[in-house]
């Protein structure tokens, strides 16, 4: 069981930029890889970026290439997600997800355990 909660959301001004922290319980965090999602009102729920269990290999839609950045920590058992140049149509529910088996990145259903999410909202 690895329990995750997400932390860093907040209200942000257009071209700002934000953290997001992905905390993970258990001390084998390094065996899974972790993934960051996001779902906007009335939308589905999509892919931003994913990152593998010791970092060597990283994954991000083609709307993060080159604004965000996918992290980790695992002495402190943490994933980030740092955002900048933050848009409106950022603004959603993001949650991080960790997949302890067959990974590919962008898939969630390769994903065993989300997080509760914490809201971005950028304003224009």
């Amino acid at each position: 069981q690895v329990l995750l909660v997400e932390s860093g959301g907040g209200l942000v001004q257009a071209g700002g930029s934000l953290r997001l922290s992905c905390a993970a319980s258990g001390r084998t965090f390094s065996h899974y890889a972790v993934g960051w999602f996001r779902q906007a009102p009335g939308k589905e729920r999509e892919f931003v970026a994913a990152i593998s269990g010791r970092g060597f290999n990283t994954f991000y839609t083609d709307s993060a290439k080159g604004r965000f950045t996918i992290s980790r920590d695992n002495a402190k058992n943490t994933v980030y997600l740092q955002m900048n140049s933050l848009k409106p149509e950022d603004t959603a529910v993001y949650y991080c997800a960790a997949a302890g088996g067959k990974w590919s990145g962008r898939n969630e259903n390769e994903y065993d355990y989300w997080g509760q999410g914490t809201q971005v909202t950028v304003s224009s």
